[in-house]
């Protein structure tokens, strides 16, 4: 059975590790992504679907974050036009 507080720490753990990367672009896309879903979920009531998604959030952030260290090791040469600062 999963707790009201596991599914709030995983939802916070995305939410971490989608601030993390250093494209713009990723980093809304992630915390999009991780809104929509959890709010998409938060009326299942059928304890066998609940962990049944929690299981595959917990397999997502895996993959945020094993990604995101590939990212942070090989970064883009170029900003997005959203980072570039005005002079």
């Amino acid at each position: 059975m999963v707790s009201r507080s596991e599914v709030l720490s995983l939802c916070r753990a995305l939410l971490r590790a989608g601030r993390q990367y250093p494209d713009y672009n990723i980093r809304e896309y992630t915390k999009r992504r991780t809104l929509d879903g959890f709010r998409m979920n938060k009326n299942l009531t059928d304890q066998s679907k609940v962990n049944e998604v929690f299981a595959e959030a917990k397999a997502q952030l895996m993959v945020v974050e094993r990604v995101l260290k590939v990212y942070l090791a090989y970064p883009p040469k170029t900003k997005n036009i959203m980072e570039v600062k005005l002079q």
